[in-house]
């Protein structure tokens, strides 16, 4: 560890590992000790040099200016690879999902959702970025129970709407949240992979439990076949895509939501879900659409 870290840095733990490294806590020193959170990175590619999603991390981060967005306080490299410090936040929305003896009140997923919302909006409209990998694990919170996006491992700044080269990887988002387009190996998706992304954590805030959880993606597509119903009358491009006629589902009638939700759930509730969790892209609700829902006029 170079002179740097340990003259800044005074490490108090490791809080976490991952694909991409290992997460340390410490106290910044030129900051009145102040609880940072330190991402170490290990060079990745065969030739030594820092991994494509590590560079769009960097890339984003360095970009964005936003209250929803995790900021990049500081980056220096390392003996193995690069630290990237960022504030501490203590929880996860994974981890208070978890947390049976504290469940979520409908203040806080109120206040979670807009937050999560603001923060998409300014990365589509103003910074043209795609996230690509929303999920309850991604999204941190600090103990004043704001929220921020964080993992910017996946991001894609958007082609034009009339580049030609619009084409991008089906290999994002992680199963659970994974569009209905993806599933079927569309890669000419938009920012709207993220909306549906976005519905689905909602609705694992008001249920206590994800809404899709399929053990393959074959299961996935299933799953929402089976609750969604058969997508080609309210979606008739979806027989275009790549992998559609790999595998024949039977046909399906679409489930009430009302049947799927706690009996307590409001209408206003079921209303945003019903506006994300959509079959066809044209047809969901942009992030700046659904801060417009009558959800967010209601006073919890």
């Amino acid at each position: 560890m170079n002179e740097y870290i340990l003259n800044r840095y005074k490490i108090l733990g490791k809080i976490g590992e991952g694909v991409h490294g290992i997460v340390l806590k410490a106290h910044d020193t030129t900051q009145n000790n102040k609880v940072v959170a330190i991402k170490k990175v290990s060079l990745r590619t065969k030739f030594g040099g820092i991994s494509p999603n590590t560079l769009r991390e960097i890339k984003t981060l360095q970009h964005a200016d936003c209250e929803y967005i995790i900021s990049l306080l500081d980056m220096y490299p390392d003996l193995s690879g690069l630290c990237l410090v960022f504030d501490y936040m203590p929880y996860t929305l994974y981890s208070k999902l978890k947390d049976d003896e504290n469940p979520l009140s409908r203040q806080n997923i109120q206040s979670y959702t807009r937050m999560l919302l603001r923060g998409l909006a300014y990365l589509h409209d103003e910074m043209r970025i795609m996230h690509r990998d929303i999920k309850p694990a991604n999204l941190l919170i600090n103990e004043h129970d704001e929220l921020r996006i964080a993992d910017f491992g996946l991001a894609r700044l958007m082609y034009p709407p009339d580049d030609k080269r619009k084409c991008y990887s089906p290999q994002v988002q992680t199963r659970w949240y994974r569009s209905p387009e993806i599933l079927w190996g569309c890669q000419t998706y938009g920012p709207s992979i993220d909306l549906w992304a976005v519905g689905l954590v909602f609705a694992e805030m008001l249920r206590g439990v994800p809404l899709f959880a399929g053990n393959t993606d074959i299961e996935q597509l299933a799953l929402v076949i089976r609750t969604l119903g058969t997508p080609t009358l309210t979606w008739p491009e979806v027989v275009n895509l790549p992998d559609y006629n790999k595998i024949r589902f039977p046909n399906s009638k679409r489930e009430e939501w009302e049947n799927i939700f706690p009996s307590f759930t409001t209408k206003e509730e079921i209303g945003l879900v019903d506006s994300l969790v959509k079959y066809n892209p044209k047809q969901r609700f942009t992030a700046k659409e659904a801060l417009c829902h009558e959800y967010f006029g209601r006073n919890l």
